[in-house]
Protein backbone atom coordinates (compact mmCIF):
# COMPACT_ATOMS: atom_id res chain seq x y z
CA UNK A 1 0.00 0.00 0.00
CA UNK A 2 1.28 3.48 -1.22
CA UNK A 3 0.78 4.87 2.45
CA UNK A 4 2.50 2.55 4.21
CA UNK A 5 5.61 3.24 2.14
CA UNK A 6 5.08 6.90 2.95
CA UNK A 7 4.67 6.52 6.57
CA UNK A 8 8.13 4.17 6.24
CA UNK A 9 9.78 7.13 4.53
CA UNK A 10 9.39 9.55 7.52
CA UNK A 11 9.59 6.98 10.23
CA UNK A 12 13.11 6.66 8.57
CA UNK A 13 13.97 10.17 8.24
CA UNK A 14 12.90 11.00 11.79
CA UNK A 15 15.16 8.23 12.99
CA UNK A 16 18.22 9.25 10.53
CA UNK A 17 17.83 12.62 12.57
CA UNK A 18 20.41 12.48 15.39
CA UNK A 19 17.77 13.49 18.81
CA UNK A 20 20.54 15.79 20.47
CA UNK A 21 20.58 18.14 17.22
CA UNK A 22 19.04 21.91 18.53
CA UNK A 23 16.35 22.83 16.82
CA UNK A 24 17.47 26.45 17.37
CA UNK A 25 20.27 28.52 18.12
CA UNK A 26 21.01 29.19 21.79
CA UNK A 27 20.10 32.53 23.00
CA UNK A 28 22.58 35.16 24.50
CA UNK A 29 20.98 36.43 28.17
CA UNK A 30 19.07 39.67 28.15
CA UNK A 31 21.99 42.03 29.33
CA UNK A 32 24.20 40.66 26.62
CA UNK A 33 21.80 41.55 24.12
CA UNK A 34 21.12 45.05 25.35
CA UNK A 35 25.59 45.43 25.55
CA UNK A 36 25.64 44.16 21.87
CA UNK A 37 23.12 46.14 20.78
CA UNK A 38 24.58 49.92 22.29
CA UNK A 39 28.18 48.60 21.34
CA UNK A 40 26.50 48.16 17.97
CA UNK A 41 25.09 51.59 18.13
CA UNK A 42 28.68 52.94 18.85
CA UNK A 43 29.95 51.49 15.72
CA UNK A 44 27.52 52.39 13.38
CA UNK A 45 27.94 55.93 14.66
CA UNK A 46 31.76 56.31 13.62
CA UNK A 47 33.06 56.37 10.39
CA UNK A 48 35.02 53.20 9.26
CA UNK A 49 38.12 54.35 8.86
CA UNK A 50 39.95 57.06 10.65
CA UNK A 51 40.14 60.44 8.41
CA UNK A 52 42.47 61.78 10.26
CA UNK A 53 45.36 59.08 10.39
CA UNK A 54 44.35 58.55 6.70
CA UNK A 55 45.62 62.53 6.46
CA UNK A 56 48.45 61.62 8.48
CA UNK A 57 49.48 59.25 6.17
CA UNK A 58 49.25 60.94 2.83
CA UNK A 59 51.21 64.39 4.44
CA UNK A 60 53.85 61.43 5.31
CA UNK A 61 54.01 60.29 1.77
CA UNK A 62 53.49 63.63 0.02
CA UNK A 63 56.45 65.08 2.55
CA UNK A 64 58.46 61.51 1.54
CA UNK A 65 58.51 60.86 5.73
CA UNK A 66 56.01 57.80 5.66
CA UNK A 67 58.77 54.65 6.69
CA UNK A 68 59.10 52.16 4.35
CA UNK A 69 60.24 49.17 6.33
CA UNK A 70 60.80 46.28 3.67
CA UNK A 71 61.46 43.94 6.36
CA UNK A 72 58.48 44.75 7.76
CA UNK A 73 56.11 44.74 4.88
CA UNK A 74 57.41 41.16 3.98
CA UNK A 75 56.89 39.86 7.59
CA UNK A 76 53.42 40.84 7.20
CA UNK A 77 53.21 39.30 3.63
CA UNK A 78 54.66 36.19 5.27
CA UNK A 79 51.94 35.88 8.09
CA UNK A 80 48.90 37.18 5.47
CA UNK A 81 50.07 33.90 3.61
CA UNK A 82 50.70 31.81 6.91
CA UNK A 83 46.74 32.68 8.28
CA UNK A 84 45.30 31.54 4.62
CA UNK A 85 47.33 28.23 4.50
CA UNK A 86 46.05 27.74 7.82
CA UNK A 87 42.91 28.81 6.61
CA UNK A 88 42.81 26.44 3.29
CA UNK A 89 43.72 23.38 5.28
CA UNK A 90 40.64 23.56 8.11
Amino acid sequence: MATDRAVARVLAAQAATPASAPTSPPQAPAADMARLSGIRAELSARPPVDGERVAQIKRAIATGTFPILPATIADRLLAVRYEWMSDEQA
